[in-house]
């Protein structure tokens, strides 16, 4: 399961940068155009941020696990 939030994760930040870098520096798009791209930068960022904190809410307990492991 976090493979599959890592991917998402992944294409959620890459959709952000993406659509957002058009938003900011396309010349020749209409105004519809710009709020689209602006909408899906959006979207991206709260994807992203979601899936990364779903990856780092359970990073510590597998932290913790792998020092009992260590330990024994």
């Amino acid at each position: 399961m976090n493979k599959l939030i890592a991917i998402i994760n992944v294409v959620a930040w890459s959709g952000f940068w993406a659509f957002g870098y058009l938003a900011l520096t396309a010349r020749d798009l209409s105004t519809e155009q710009i709020t689209i791209a602006s909408f899906l930068a959006g979207l991206g960022f709260v994807t992203g941020m979601i899936a990364y904190l779903k990856l780092s809410h359970e990073a510590p307990a597998l932290r913790h696990m792998s020092k009992i492991r260590e330990e024994g």
